[in-house]
C-alpha cells in the first residue's frame, strides 16, 4: 500500500529511495517534460529562463564544468554546443544517464559528453580542479544533507569559481502543490522541515528534503562560498504552461524557484 506522509528519513533511505525512483522515472520523465526542457537547452525552472538568457554561471571559453544532479544532461549538453569548454555531468540514477546517452546518439555530429554516476555529497574529483558547479533543480532538495553538497561543491572549485543552483522556491512547502487557486492558501508551516516521504509496503521510494532560505544561507557560508546573487525568477508572460503545482496562475503571486550564485574566494 502506498503512503504519502510528512516524516523523518535518513541519508541512506533518502539516497536509495531516490535513485530508484529516478531510475524508473527516466523515461516517463523525458515524455512529459522533455518538449519544456529540450534536449540541448539550459533551463533553469519551470518558468523557463534559460543560462543564454540570465549568464548566471558566467561560463567562458577554456573553462571545466561540472553538472551535478545532471538527469539527461541537457543543460551541460547546451554548455558544450555554447562554449569551448571541459562538460563534465553527473547524477545519481543510472536510468537517467541513460536517457543522456539516447539524447547523445541522437545527434551524431556532436560528441558525446562524459558522465559519471556519483552521489553529490561525494564527488570522486581532486580539490580544486573545475571552474564551475551548477544544478538546475537536481540534488539539493533529494538529499539529507544538502550542506554537504554545497562543502563538495566549494572544495572541487577552484579559487575564483562559481557553484549555482536552482531548487523550488522554499516558500512552496507552505502550500500545496496545486496549480490552481487551492494552491494560493498556505496550510502548513514554511518552518517544519519534517521531509516529504513516499513509501510503500514500508519501503521509502522518494525522499524531499525541505530548507528555509535562511538555512541554504547559512549552508552556503558554512561550506566557504559567498553569495552574490539571489534570484527569484518571475513567471514571464510567454510561459504558459503547467508542470506540478508550477503554473502562470501561482508564478504571478507565489516565487517558484530559487537560484542561489556562489562564488569561492579567491
Amino acid at each position: 500500500m502506498s503512503e504519502a506522509a510528512r516524516r523523518p528519513v535518513g541519508d541512506r533511505e533518502t539516497r536509495a529511495a531516490n535513485r530508484s525512483w529516478w531510475d524508473g522515472e527516466a523515461d516517463d520523465y523525458y515524455a512529459e517534460h522533455g518538449g519544456f526542457l529540450g534536449d540541448a537547452s539550459f533551463v533553469w525552472g519551470p518558468e523557463g529562463w534559460t543560462e543564454d538568457e540570465l549568464d548566471l554561471l558566467e561560463v567562458r571559453d577554456g573553462m571545466t564544468v561540472l553538472e551535478i544532479g545532471a538527469g539527461a544532461a541537457q543543460c551541460s549538453r547546451w554548455l558544450a554546443r555554447a562554449h569551448d569548454v571541459r562538460v563534465v555531468a553527473t547524477d545519481l540514477s543510472m536510468g537517467m544517464l541513460r536517457r543522456a546517452r539516447v539524447l547523445d546518439a541522437a545527434a551524431p555530429d556532436h560528441a558525446p559528453l562524459p558522465y559519471l554516476q556519483v552521489d553529490g555529497t561525494v564527488l570522486p574529483l581532486a580539490d580544486a580542479s573545475v571552474d564551475r558547479v551548477f544544478t538546475a533543480y537536481g540534488v539539493v532538495p533529494f538529499v539529507a544533507d544538502s550542506g554537504a553538497v554545497l562543502a563538495e561543491a566549494a572544495r572541487v572549485l577552484r579559487p575564483g569559481g562559481r557553484f549555482v543552483f536552482s531548487t523550488s522556491h522554499p516558500v512552496r512547502w507552505a502550500f500545496p502543490d496545486d496549480p490552481g487557486p487551492h494552491g494560493l492558501t498556505a496550510r502548513t508551516s514554511y518552518f517544519d522541515r519534517t521531509p516529504y516521504v513516499e513509501s510503500e509496503a514500508g519501503v521509502v521510494t522518494y525522499a524531499e528534503h525541505h530548507r528555509t532560505l535562511g538555512d541554504l544561507v547559512r549552508q552556503v557560508h558554512a561550506a566557504g562560498l559567498v553569495l552574490v546573487d539571489l534570484v527569484e525568477p518571475e513567471w514571464p508572460a510567454r510561459n504558459e504552461a503547467t508542470w506540478g503545482g508550477w503554473s502562470p496562475l501561482r508564478g504571478r503571486v507565489l516565487p517558484g524557484t530559487a537560484i542561489l550564485v556562489c562564488d569561492r574566494p579567491s
